[in-house]
Parts: structure tokens; C-alpha cells; sequence
């Protein structure tokens, strides 16, 4: 497996809030389907980021043309594949 990030810039803030919902319900689910690694709101307002895991670029590219923010134009997409590297652990203070 492969890791994709894919940024979603905002297209509009209208559309996002009424969308959020169904965005999150949508990301639960790939999530319990072993798909989402990571995911986040940028806090400057431009969108957010999410983390897949996927077999390839094709398959992650379907998986977020059916994002709700994606399908109403409220959000966009840029999908690259990420070679993850990790030089710290992340420690709960």
C-alpha cells in the first residue's frame, strides 16, 4: 500500500459549512475501511488535508471525487503520493 496527500483548497465557505457533515460522515467511513492515515483542517481557513492509503493514484482519485466537499464545489483537490519518513515518535505530555 501507498500513502496519498491530498490537499483541498477551499472554493467556498457557503458550500463548506453546509457540506461538513456529510464531509466528516464520509471520512468516517473511508477511515473504517482502512483508507484515511491522517486528516486536518489547515487553521488559516484554506481548506484541509487528508492522508489515504490506496493501492494507487487511481483509486484515491475516485475516493475524493466522491467527497462531499468535492462533488458540491465547495472544496477542490491536489493528490500526491507522500513517501512518509519519521524522525521523532509523538510523545502525550
Amino acid at each position: 500500500m501507498k500513502y496519498f496527500a491530498a490537499f483541498s483548497p477551499m472554493l467556498d465557505t457557503e458550500k463548506n459549512v453546509t457540506f461538513r457533515q456529510d464531509h466528516l460522515a464520509y471520512l468516517k467511513d473511508k477511515a473504517e475501511e482502512g483508507k484515511v492515515f491522517a486528516k486536518g483542517r489547515f487553521t488559516d481557513g484554506v481548506g484541509g488535508l487528508v492522508i489515504y492509503i490506496a493501492e494507487n493514484l487511481n483509486e484515491v482519485e475516485e475516493i475524493v471525487k466522491q467527497d462531499p466537499y468535492v462533488v458540491s464545489g465547495a472544496r477542490g483537490y491536489e493528490i500526491h503520493e507522500w513517501e512518509m519518513t519519521v524522525e521523532t515518535s509523538l510523545n502525550e505530555d
